[in-house]
């Protein structure tokens, strides 16, 4: 935060923000139809009026600090993931590697216990590579294709893919919201890992139960599947460089040549590889004009003194243990609603928690659990985050319609407001 913005503090600086979801997800829901708001004319009528609504300094100052957001390296690198998962997944669909991953999964995994398996898979893919994003570019367009062979609700099968993912986005050792959360504490990973464990556990073993009871009362669909197994090879490229902890780009980039050989390899011409991964980075269009908006968007409330304001009023009123941590929820959520990124969210208010906790004598690890819960709760249920965004442009749904079947996150917030209002686990509060 610059000199210049670090100071200010404004509750009508948050309401761009307000208008926006009042424009998309509230008028959504109103008229019961997802699509008759697109995404980006919302940010843009929001942006519109942010950049308007802001004093002090002219037009031309109030365009550079939107530009300065919309292309801060964040969302540069998010632009990056976009056009490559765009590319892969078309690329991959291409030359038959998707249906060959889903036919395969469907003959290794029963039917009725598809939903839990995808989910769990989800988990432990997520937990070994630390980041959500790439867990969602992974394993979204074998579950669309899972959804179309087996009649599953497309945005049900999209959504578990999302909530496993955010498993293991909040627990792992090498996550950046889990690296952020401890430093910002000063404690130890397998010391936040320990306490963590103890609330979303629990939340995705009761998920488990609801996919398993959900999958066992369904009616399994009659098919003959066949794999071709060199075709399921740039899935295996990419999960295991995934795995192996490389970055998400340089995972990507290995899946679309792995998808350029196996296509030369299977008879799929060269020239029509290229039209469809041309066709996948233009589908992502529209993804990256929100990344972009909401960036710009999101600057524009920080500079205007959204956050600061935040920051006082949450923390003027503190009063007990209970309070204290609740405040730091309520901090790190409201922090990470106007910046549509965990991370950030965490840096920007853990010094800020780091002095209640102190202020008020509570336990470093359950602190640096409740940033990283709640933060990585609200990242999985805006419209606007990365998480939904992905996996909609992938599955080419309303991030909104993904969002009735998020109940992993739902049950992980659940869950991490109770061990707050319950003192639990009792040894670290």
């Amino acid at each position: 935060m610059t000199e210049e913005t670090s100071n200010r503090r404004s509750g009508f600086a948050l309401t761009p923000l307000i208008l926006f979801l009042c424009l998309y997800l509230i008028t959504s829901l109103i008229i019961g139809d997802f699509y008759k708001v697109p995404i980006t004319v919302a940010f843009l009528c929001a942006s519109c009026y942010a950049l308007l609504t802001t004093r002090g300094i002219p037009l031309e100052k109030r365009i550079e600090h939107f530009s300065r957001g919309a292309s801060n390296k964040n969302m540069l690198l998010m632009v990056w993931i976009f056009i490559l998962a765009g590319a892969f997944a078309q690329g991959a669909k291409a030359i038959g590697a998707i249906d060959a991953t889903v036919n395969l999964t469907l003959l290794i995994v029963p039917e009725k216990l598809l939903l839990a398996g995808i989910f769990l898979s989800a988990c432990f893919i997520s937990l070994s590579v630390g980041t959500s994003v790439g867990t969602i570019v992974a394993l979204t367009p074998v579950a669309v294709g899972l959804a179309e062979k087996t009649g599953i609700a497309l945005p049900m099968m999209v959504a578990l893919v999302i909530g496993g993912s955010l498993f293991g986005d909040n627990l792992s050792f090498i996550s950046d919201t889990t690296i952020a959360a401890t430093r910002t504490q000063e404690c130890a990973m397998r010391d936040k890992f320990r306490v963590n464990s103890m609330i979303v556990v629990p939340a995705a073993f009761i998920v488990l139960c609801i996919y398993t009871i959900i999958g066992l009362n369904s009616s399994p669909t009659e098919g003959h599947y066949s794999v071709v197994g060199i075709k399921v090879v740039p899935y295996l490229m990419v999960l295991i460089t995934a795995l192996r902890g490389l970055h998400v780009t340089v995972v990507l980039l290995l899946g679309i040549l792995c998808t350029g050989i196996v296509g030369l390899l299977t008879g799929t011409g060269c020239f029509e590889w290229f039209q469809a991964m041309g066709n996948g980075i233009t589908s992502m269009g529209e993804l990256i004009i929100v990344t972009m908006l909401a960036g710009g968007l999101l600057e524009i409330i920080r500079y205007n003194g959204g956050i600061n304001y935040l920051i006082e009023k949450l923390t003027r009123r503190v009063n007990g243990k209970r309070g204290a941590e609740l405040s730091i929820a309520a901090l790190v959520s409201l922090a990470n609603l106007c910046t549509a990124n965990n991370t950030i969210a965490i840096l920007t208010t853990g010094p800020i928690a780091r002095e209640i906790s102190k202020k008020y004598h509570l336990d470093a690890r359950k602190s640096a659990s409740i940033l990283d819960t709640f933060s990585c709760f609200i990242q999985g249920i805006i419209p606007y985050g990365a998480q939904l965004l992905m996996a909609s442009g992938l599955a080419h749904l309303s991030p909104i319609s993904i969002m009735e079947y998020l109940y992993y996150p739902y049950c992980m917030g659940l869950l991490a407001l109770l061990s707050i209002l319950l003192r639990y686990p009792r040894r670290f509060s």
